[in-house]
């Protein structure tokens, strides 16, 4: 029997302890084993998971070595040895609810129109964080909401799945995985390996992903009963490191729009509405304006390496 969902978990020299929880919520899935395959994809790691880690007790499971470093490649490595027709992506700090692929499959069933889905995203941190970093936390993939909720509309945002525990039809994976092959550029959305100081932190990948179901004539969408638990080390809740998630997410946002057609809001080019922004942060508190900065920054480096690509499309 063909399974029904095929489960790729991406995974990069991984903290150990969390991959041990994401392999165990997997382990407990109220879903038939022989509903569903198993594909942990080892991402140019330093050390060759397969020796490492057992995967006997699943008996549809296969170790997969991908050695080009970058998420977009695990994913597509992924794709490519998927046999189900629904694909979920998980990430190796993300603890699914024991019902998650259950629920999955039903989804699949009622929803036949939507082409990518998630659902609710709870934090389990290693430290408590600070009120000051609470309305940061969406940064995180945390999402909580109370309703259902689809549409078919690209760059609808509030209808988007991110990429932990998002939820695919093959159909959707391969169109993504076709615009790849003839688009380089793309295949840097994402994050390679753990970015150095003074990098920016890519982030869209995942709505790229996700808004391919719309260029297909299929919607997006996110649903309560859907949970998982997105392990978080204390390193994330620093200043600095949501300082660049927001400038890397501006970034993001912006190159992933101009790829899709979107035209970017043109850069403050006049000094007054220069010293309208600068009177703007200076209203803020310190910590917000330096997060408002970051965006902006963020921003303006996209619009500059949009007009440098424009350029060279143009010549």
């Amino acid at each position: 029997m063909e399974p029904a969902i095929s489960v790729i978990v991406c995974t990069h020299n991984p903290k150990r302890d969390y991959l041990d929880k994401v392999l165990a919520a997997l382990k407990s899935q109220t879903l038939f084993y022989e509903r569903w395959e198993l594909l942990l994809i080892d991402n140019a790691g330093e050390k060759i998971l397969s020796s490492e880690i057992d995967l006997s007790w699943h008996p549809n499971a296969r170790h997969v070595r991908e050695d080009q470093l970058g998420l977009t490649p695990a994913r597509l490595r992924g794709i490519r040895e998927a046999q189900a027709e629904i694909l979920v992506f998980v990430d190796d700090d993300n603890v699914l609810d024991s019902d998650y692929l259950e629920v999955t499959l039903q989804i699949s069933k009622d929803f036949p129109f939507l082409g990518a889905w998630g659902g609710q995203i709870k934090g389990e941190f290693e430290k408590t964080p600070p009120d000051w970093a609470k309305p940061y936390l969406p940064l995180l993939a945390i999402r909580e909401f109370e309703v259902d909720k689809w549409s078919n509309l690209l760059h609808q945002h509030e209808t988007t799945p991110c990429g932990a525990g998002m939820c695919l039809r093959k159909v959707v994976a391969q169109k993504y995985a076709d615009l790849l092959k003839h688009d380089s550029v793309r295949l840097g959305l994402d994050r390679k390996g753990v970015a150095r100081q003074g990098e920016i932190l890519l982030s869209c990948g995942d709505s790229d992903l996700a808004f391919t179901s719309c260029d297909i004539g299929l919607g997006t969408g996110q649903f309560t009963a859907l949970k998982l638990i997105h392990l978080m080390p204390a390193s994330r809740l620093t200043e600095e490191y949501l300082i660049r998630l927001v400038e890397g997410g501006a970034y993001s946002l912006l190159i992933l729009d101009s790829f899709r057609g979107k035209t970017p809001t043109p850069p403050i080019t006049s000094w007054q509405q220069k010293i309208l922004a600068y009177l703007k942060s200076w209203k803020m508190n310190p910590k917000d304006r330096r997060f408002y900065q970051a965006r902006k920054r963020g921003e303006a480096l996209a619009i500059q390496e949009i007009l440098k690509f424009n350029k060279s499309a143009i010549a």
